[in-house]
């Protein structure tokens, strides 16, 4: 059997950075356990496998497809990056003639169309309410040490913690931070967390102009211990900050070791565009 893959860096135009992603088209039904196995093997923080809803779908003509995401440990619910990569190798590869393409997911639909030389995402918006500081100590102490934390939120909907490092500090200290993710299991007693993001407010007067927020993510829980640039965290992120800066479009810097920059636009109907930009690096067959 041969499947084509390729291999995606989302979230920026350069190769080697942003998040990278792979993607199998499957012409036909791929055995359930096929999917976990090809994730492992690919071995990057998720492969999406796109695969045709009905006969005679075609990957260049269709403009409706299944989409589901693979860690190398487990099923995910939802993947920003990996979606931004599958319909790039719609887009770009199989020339899809379509102007907006609809992924049918685990998440619902969820909707990718091209902008100049973005692609755009349409997201759910993550609602973050309050967390007491006692109930996660032990694991915010595990993540940033004795750092002031100036703000404490939790996404019940994506069991992710938003933790605001203080304004005094500078995107090279997030940037700089040791993080010993692995140590994130074994502090988080309350069995809710399974993502934590660090956050830090942007300097419009700073050298890195133009950025409204930086984050970083953890998912040691879902087995990646950073993800370099992660859409679904910035579903949550975007509401936050929305609400704190006042702003409804926002750029966006997740600033792990390979980098990458989203543009967000909080809509109308409650929902997110991630727009980001993508840069193909692999082209392959699967063969087993």
């Amino acid at each position: 059997m041969q499947i084509p893959v390729f291999t995606v860096d989302a979230f920026t135009n350069r190769p080697f950075s942003g998040n990278p992603a792979a993607v199998c088209l499957l012409e036909n039904d791929l055995d359930e356990d096929l999917h976990q196995k090809i994730a492992t093997e690919m071995n990057l923080s998720e492969t999406a496998f796109i695969r045709k809803l009905h006969p005679g779908d075609d990957f260049t003509k269709s403009s409706c497809f299944g989409l589901r995401w693979f860690t190398p440990a487990s099923e995910v619910p939802l993947c920003g990056h990996a979606t931004l990569a599958a319909a790039a190798v719609l887009f770009h590869i199989q020339k899809n003639t379509n102007s907006v393409l609809t992924f049918v997911t685990l998440s619902g639909e969820l909707k990718a169309r091209q902008a100049e030389d973005h692609i755009v995402l349409d997201l759910p918006l993550y609602l973050t309410y309050p967390q007491v500081l006692q109930e996660v100590e032990e694991l915010i102490k595990a993540a940033v040490g004795d750092m002031i934390v100036q703000d404490l939120r939790y996404s019940p909907d994506t069991k992710k913690l938003l933790v605001r490092l203080s304004d005094a500090y500078e995107r090279s200290v997030l940037e700089e931070l040791q993080v010993s993710a692995q140590h994130f299991l074994s502090a988080e007693k309350t069995g809710k967390v399974k993502g934590l993001i660090l956050t830090l407010k942007g300097n419009p007067s700073g050298k890195h102009k133009g950025h409204d927020f930086y984050s970083r993510y953890f998912a040691p829980w879902y087995g990646l211990l950073e993800d370099p640039v992660t859409g679904s965290a910035h579903a949550v992120l975007s509401s936050y900050w929305s609400e704190q800066l006042g702003k409804k479009e926002m750029l966006a810097f997740q600033c792990s070791r390979r980098g990458g920059e989203l543009k967000i636009s909080l809509r109308n109907d409650g929902r997110v565009d991630i727009a980001g930009q993508i840069a193909i690096v692999l082209k392959g067959k699967l063969t087993f």
